[in-house]
C-alpha cells in the first residue's frame, strides 16, 4: 500500500497521556490542542515526564473552550478552566513564554497528584514562542513541544526497532503526532517536504532522543533495562545524539485525517 497516515495523536498536557484521533487541525503551532497546556515549577521551569513519570498517567481530553477534563488515578476528575488572569514567565528548555496560570484548585489538584508544589499553565493565542531559527522561517511558532510543531514516525522504523528489543514497545513511547505506514524503515529521514491531506510539511529535523523513551505510560514508571534507548543507540547514533522521526513545520493549515496519503515532494 502506498504511504499513509496510519494515526494521529494529541497530547494536550505536555508529557501526559496520549490521546489518539482520528482527525486534527493543523495550526501554526502544530494540532489544535497539542501541548497548549504544561506543568511547571515554583520557578515556573517546565516539569515533563523526564523527571516526573507520572505525568504520563495524566488523560487530558480537551474542551471546545480550551480548557481540558483530566483524570488521574487516585484523583477527583477535574475540570480545567481556560484561565484568564494572571500570567508567569515559564521556560521551555531555553525559551519563555508568558503564559497564563491555572487556578488554585487545579494547581492543588496537580501537586496532590504529583507529591510537590506544581501548577497548571496554558499558552493562549498571546502566549507566542518562536522555532529554533536555525530550523525555520521567520515567524514560524511552535506550542509547549519541546521544540517543533510536529513529530512523524514511520511504522516500519519501530517495527524495525521491536525486531531487536526482546520486548516490543508501543509506537506512543515516542510520543508522535503523525504516524506513516506504507514505507520503508526511516524513510523519512530522506524527507526534506511532503503533502499530507492535501498540506505541505517542511521535515526540518530529525528528532533526538531521551531518557523519557524508557518511561512505561501504562504505568507511569521509567524502565530499569533503559530499553528501548540502549537499542536505538546501537544503530541510530549521531553527532547530535540518537534520533528517531523527524520533525516538521506545516506551511499550510487544514485538517488531517488517519487514511490520508503522504506524498514526498522533495
Amino acid at each position: 500500500m502506498s504511504a499513509h497516515l496510519s494515526a494521529l495523536h494529541l497530547f494536550p498536557l505536555k508529557s501526559g497521556a496520549p490521546l489518539p484521533v482520528d482527525c486534527a487541525i493543523v495550526e501554526p503551532r502544530g494540532l489544535r490542542h497539542d501541548r497548549r497546556w504544561m506543568a511547571v515549577d515554583e520557578g515556573g521551569r517546565f516539569i515533563t515526564g523526564r523527571e516526573e513519570a507520572r505525568l504520563t498517567l495524566l488523560r487530558a481530553v480537551p474542551c471546545d473552550d480550551g480548557g481540558l477534563d483530566l483524570a488521574a488515578p487516585g484523583m477527583s476528575p477535574l475540570r480545567l478552566a481556560t484561565p484568564s488572569g494572571s500570567r508567569l514567565a515559564v521556560t521551555v528548555w531555553r525559551s519563555t513564554v508568558d503564559a497564563l496560570v491555572a487556578d488554585a484548585a487545579a494547581n492543588a489538584w496537580l501537586s496532590e497528584f504529583l507529591g510537590r508544589t506544581a501548577r497548571f499553565v496554558h499558552m493562549d493565542a498571546t502566549a507566542v514562542r518562536a522555532v529554533n531559527p536555525d530550523y525555520s522561517h521567520p515567524g514560524d511558532e511552535v506550542s509547549f513541544a519541546d521544540g517543533y510543531p510536529l513529530l512523524l514516525i514511520s511504522q516500519a522504523a519501530l517495527d524495525l526497532l521491536n525486531s531487536r528489543l526482546a520486548q516490543p514497545v508501543p509506537m506512543l513511547r515516542f510520543r508522535p503526532n503523525l504516524v506513516v505506514a506504507g514505507t520503508a524503515a526511516h524513510a523519512e529521514d530522506t524527507w526534506k517536504r511532503v503533502r499530507i491531506g492535501g498540506i505541505a510539511f517542511d521535515v526540518v529535523k530529525p528528532c533526538t532522543r531521551c531518557v523519557f523513551t524508557t518511561v512505561d505510560f501504562s504505568r507511569g514508571e521509567r524502565s530499569t533495562d533503559g530499553e528501548p534507548l540502549r537499542t536505538l543507540a546501537t544503530y541510530r547514533r549521531t553527532p547530535s545524539g540518537v534520533t528517531f522521526g523527524q520533525n516538521l513545520i506545516a506551511r499550510g493549515g487544514g485538517t488531517l485525517r488517519v487514511g490520508d496519503m503522504v506524498e514526498v515532494l522533495d
